[in-house]
């Protein structure tokens, strides 16, 4: 359970380096950091110094909180996410939702790289989050529940918030940006997923799959942060094609998205 002790320490140490107190938060996914340098008054701050965060090893994340301004609306960005599979518990996965939180965040947007299951979908076509279900037998909120933090028993019957969604979709639609819309499924990793898994998943109602964002969507939900999520489907998922997965293929997929991807971005933003 996060303590808020350790929280107002890494605010302390936060507001030592800037005194911008953003309102919108970005985490962003698998070779979609260089959207982080497309911020005007930029602050980096590396992970490894924050007090109690933890450092990611996966490939395409530089582990840093970038903040700054973008359409005159303050940001934080986390230029690199934690994953479950690194063996973080997801106290720690979801610690820098908190801190964001208690910074004063107000909006969320997660963004991941993730395969798609649908077989309507392409690869390279970007998705918002409707939904997700969550196939990994864990949650963020199990354990004591601090009531300064939300309620015991949460209501996730719109962890994404439509309004918000529906922005999204506007601008998408400004720019003609064919934005997906689906289901998210979380499954732990780090290994990719089978195919009779994807067949499974796919039953189940799943659009796309990944191995991140649900954890840190339910705290930001549970914050009364208002959050959506975007999936950039960077391959097909198991089974689909007649070829095996590689995390290269996922990081060429996004690289050759990311400036779609990032323009979409500064649209959102500007709107909310």
């Amino acid at each position: 359970m996060h303590s808020i002790n350790d929280i107002l320490e890494s605010l302390r140490f936060i507001k030592s380096y800037t005194d911008i107190k953003p309102t919108i938060g970005i985490i962003l996914g698998s070779g979609l950091g260089s959207f982080a340098e497309t911020l005007k008054n930029i602050v980096t701050v590396p992970y490894s110094k924050i007090p109690h965060f933890v450092k990611s090893q996966a490939i395409g994340h530089a582990n840093e909180l970038v903040i700054g301004t973008i359409a005159g609306k303050n940001i934080i960005v986390m230029k690199g996410r934690l994953h479950y599979y690194e063996g973080f518990s997801l106290d720690q996965v979801t610690f820098p939702i908190r801190l964001m939180n208690t910074l004063g965040v107000e909006k969320l947007i997660i963004t991941n790289a993730c395969g798609a299951v649908n077989t309507s979908f392409n690869q390279g076509d970007l998705m918002i989050i409707t939904d997700h279900i969550n196939l990994t037998g864990n949650n963020p909120l199990i354990g004591p529940n601090n009531p300064e933090w939300g309620v015991r028993f949460l209501d996730v019957s719109e962890v994404y918030n439509k309004k918000l969604c529906q922005v999204i979709q506007n601008v998408a639609k400004e720019q003609n940006v064919v934005l997906r819309q689906g289901v998210y499924a979380w499954c732990s990793g780090p290994t990719y997923e089978t195919p009779a898994e994807i067949r499974m998943i796919r039953t189940l109602g799943a659009d796309a799959v990944g191995m991140s964002t649900v954890p840190e969507a339910l705290i930001a939900h549970h914050s009364g942060i208002k959050t959506v999520g975007i999936s950039c489907l960077t391959n097909m998922a198991c089974g689909i094609l007649e070829q095996p997965l590689s995390h290269d293929e996922v990081m060429k997929t996004a690289e050759k998205v990311k400036v779609t991807f990032m323009k979409l971005l500064q649209g959102i933003i500007a709107r909310f």
